[in-house]
């Protein structure tokens, strides 16, 4: 068979990890650069994330710092993985974005060979060896920490998890951030999310923290509303995954934007369990 076909034995051996396969194949590949020198690169910061009722909200802001220059201002830092699932970026851009792309491979291989998909937190699990490979590079600071969040069938609930340099995986609670400017951004989630919160409440508290965020951290860029640059937004839940429109966010937006001009540091959370702009 491998004869006829002029592939070697391992291109027909078989497996349901791509990742696997193309170690196998290439060893060299996933290392290549393993001994390169650190180097001033664009760096992506800040995502969030925010459960409602059913679902869970994604949310990046644009901007790529190089050291104290903004590299890109339209930089997009959040991904579908799957129908059920997406993936945030931060840290190293270049490295962050190849690794996403070899998820979103990774994840469609699975379900071509298997016939089915990865559960939630096997999808977690899978993403959590790609960083854990990445160690090397992060060691010599071009770490990439993503954020993950999807749908679980199982549970009918979002849910979110996080990640450390070295492949560790936790699962957050309500809402999680990452990035450079997540202190500020976590602050502004913990006053602002409810748990009863439907969709679009939680995509206004998502933007909202990716605004208190911008407001306090130089890496973080906030609503570029003369050039038209917004947040990338993802709702996941049963429906699957579903990227807010602009025009959808620029409404959301603009009615963000009006609070802050009567009230600049934003919203405050009441004891009845809303927010008060």
């Amino acid at each position: 068979m491998t004869q006829a076909s002029g592939l070697p034995a391992h291109f027909l051996r078989p497996g349901s990890s791509f990742v696997d396969f193309l170690a196998e194949h290439d060893p060299n590949m996933f290392d290549r650069v393993r001994h390169a020198q650190p180097v001033d690169v664009p760096h992506g910061t800040t995502i969030v994330a925010s459960q409602f009722v059913g679902g869970v909200v994604m949310a990046g802001d644009r901007r790529a710092t190089m050291g104290n220059v903004i590299a890109q201002r339209d930089i997009e830092k959040v991904y579908p993985a799957d129908e059920f699932s997406v993936v945030g970026i931060a840290g190293t851009a270049g490295l962050a974005v190849e690794m996403v792309r070899l998820f979103q491979t990774e994840l469609e291989h699975f379900e071509k060979i298997e016939g089915t998909s990865l559960s939630l937190e096997g999808k977690a699990n899978r993403l959590a060896s790609f960083i854990r490979g990445n160690l090397g590079m992060a060691f010599q600071g071009l770490a990439v920490v993503p954020l993950f969040a999807g749908y679980d069938s199982t549970r009918d609930t979002g849910r979110i998890f996080s990640y450390d340099v070295t492949g560790g995986r936790y699962e957050e609670h309500d809402y999680h951030a990452v990035g450079s400017g997540s202190p500020f951004a976590r602050g502004s989630l913990k006053k602002l999310y409810r748990g009863e919160q439907s969709g679009t409440d939680a995509v206004r508290v998502c933007l909202q923290a990716l605004y208190d965020a911008a407001d306090d951290d130089s890496a973080t860029g906030g609503p570029d509303l003369t050039r038209g640059i917004f947040p990338v937004v993802y709702t996941v839940d049963t429906s699957g995954v579903r990227r807010l429109p602009e025009d959808e966010l620029q409404i959301l937006v603009d009615e963000i934007v009006a609070q802050r001009y009567r009230r600049p540091d934003g919203p405050v959370a009441d004891e009845a369990g809303g927010a008060r702009s």
